[in-house]
């Protein structure tokens, strides 16, 4: 059996407690050792196998778990933040079905989550915002027809960008291209939960100079929009002149 676990985003006590107790019973863990941290890796019995798949390719990661399947092992494929962002599972989930080989997922805490608690932000605020895209800068992996930045600005919703810090220069230009203006506030979020973590204010004009100034280029989340400003709509969900299905107004 093969399990999928969403490590966090980075803090070993975000981890789900699910998540903990299906690493405490591996026979194999198989972790991405370049996002996932290693302290992670503290919960695992004696004996378990480790592997690290920054090297690894999906081939070799197969070969693994097909031989972890033939001994009947519990494999756990740990992966960083929640795996159904940007975790490269479809494809392994399509090998293990031809493979008959049985997986579960077991979701945990998305980088994206870890980010707006670093900021001590809301992506949703009445008025403002309800919409988060969550999307990559176009880089060596193209991105589909219509998803580019200058198209996905356009909405002028909340935006979290994955896989982007290096990229910043375009950012800027397709954010700006699509819509937002340079004095859109914007925050570069370093490894949200690790103990280096580094939150960096900017507006979407400054985003490739903080980044810069900082020595980031990897490993962080770029927000952008008003979420990050200070003008919002009380939410009618705790207004006194608010009736719903717990609570009538109250005058």
């Amino acid at each position: 059996m093969v399990h999928f676990v969403g490590a966090g985003p980075g803090a070993p006590d975000l981890i789900t407690l699910r998540g903990k107790t299906l690493l405490e019973q591996a026979d194999v863990i198989i972790y991405a050792g370049s996002l996932v941290n290693p302290e992670l890796l503290r919960w695992k019995k004696e004996g378990c196998q480790v592997y690290n798949s920054a090297s690894m390719t999906l081939e070799e990661v197969l070969s693994v778990v097909k031989s972890a399947e033939e001994k009947q092992c519990e494999v756990v494929r740990l992966h960083t933040g929640d795996p159904s962002l940007y975790g490269a599972i479809r494809e392994q989930m399509d090998q293990l079905d031809a493979l008959r080989i049985p997986y579960d997922v077991t979701p945990g805490v998305s980088s994206f989550s870890g980010a707006a608690a670093a900021l001590k932000a809301e992506y949703t605020l009445p008025g403002v915002s309800q919409t988060v895209i969550i999307t990559r800068a176009e880089g060596r992996t193209p991105v589909p027809a219509g998803e580019q930045l200058s198209s996905l600005a356009a909405h002028q919703s909340t935006m979290v960008l994955f896989l982007s810090a290096g990229l910043l220069e375009q950012v800027e230009q397709e954010l700006m291209k699509g819509g937002y203006a340079p004095d859109t506030p914007a925050a570069i979020v370093y490894k949200a939960s690790w103990p280096e973590e580094q939150v960096l204010r900017c507006t979407v004009g400054t985003l490739a100079e903080t980044a810069r100034s900082a020595g980031i280029h990897q490993t962080a989340l770029i927000t952008i929009g008003d979420f990050l400003g200070s003008e919002y709509e009380r939410s009618r969900l705790y207004d006194p002149a608010f009736a719903h299905g717990c609570r009538e107004a109250r005058a």
